[in-house]
């Protein structure tokens, strides 16, 4: 819940709010990642890079050629659907190189997916929201332990868990088709997990063969 502007910052912020409305698109977003920057030196969370989100144009990243994380066809269109639905509610993760371009440690999905789908590119205007690592933190091997850790750490779906996502949103009113497309599932997958949560009501649409059969 946001908190209520008090009148003295709000008069603060006016004519930096005026100054800023007046500059280029590009200028503007220069600007308030500069801003964003100094704030930060000020934060008491400082030592969190996601207290500092900042818009890097695209090819200022430099994808990696060690990530162990393969995506599946099926989820890649997943990840852009979210991304279009409900925009980019993570940044990728960037370390700086010799070469004054920015290592990608984290997000190259979310990074190839803001440059491939056309929706996302008319969005995001050739940028990518980022947060930095250190740069004193290491090299290479560095960057490798940070890709393998945030690939790891996310961890995968459980599947009673998922099942109570299902029947959650079955009594929404979602159809299997609908909870198909939009949680990325194949039907056969959507089937199952309410064959998993063994509830009736679920099945109640359905229609099986004789030969069906739950073990």
């Amino acid at each position: 819940m946001a908190s209520t502007m008090t009148p003295a910052l709000a008069d603060l912020l006016a004519p930096l709010t005026e100054w800023l409305k007046g500059l280029s698109e590009e200028k503007r977003i220069d600007a308030l990642n500069q801003i964003k920057r100094h704030l930060h030196t000020l934060s008491p969370f400082k030592q969190e890079p996601v207290d500092c989100v900042v818009w890097i144009k695209a090819t200022q990243l430099k994808e990696n050629n060690y990530n162990p994380n393969v995506m599946a066809a099926a989820e890649r269109k997943l990840l852009a659907h979210s991304l279009i639905k409900d925009g980019y509610t993570q940044p990728v993760v960037v370390t700086p190189s010799p070469e004054e371009t920015l290592n990608l440690v984290d997000g190259a999905h979310r990074f190839r997916a803001g440059l491939k789908d056309r929706t996302l590119v008319a969005r995001l205007r050739g940028y990518m929201p980022v947060v930095f690592l250190p740069a004193d933190r290491g090299g290479r091997e560095a960057n490798i332990a940070s890709t393998v850790r945030h690939n790891r750490a996310r961890g995968k779906h459980q599947v009673p868990a998922m099942s109570e996502l299902v029947l959650e949103l079955c009594h929404y009113g979602w159809t299997d088709e609908q909870i198909a497309k939009e949680l990325g599932m194949e039907p056969d997958e959507v089937l199952r997990l309410k064959q998993t949560a063994g509830l009736k009501e679920m099945f109640a649409d359905r229609k099986y063969s004789e030969a069906w059969t739950v073990d």
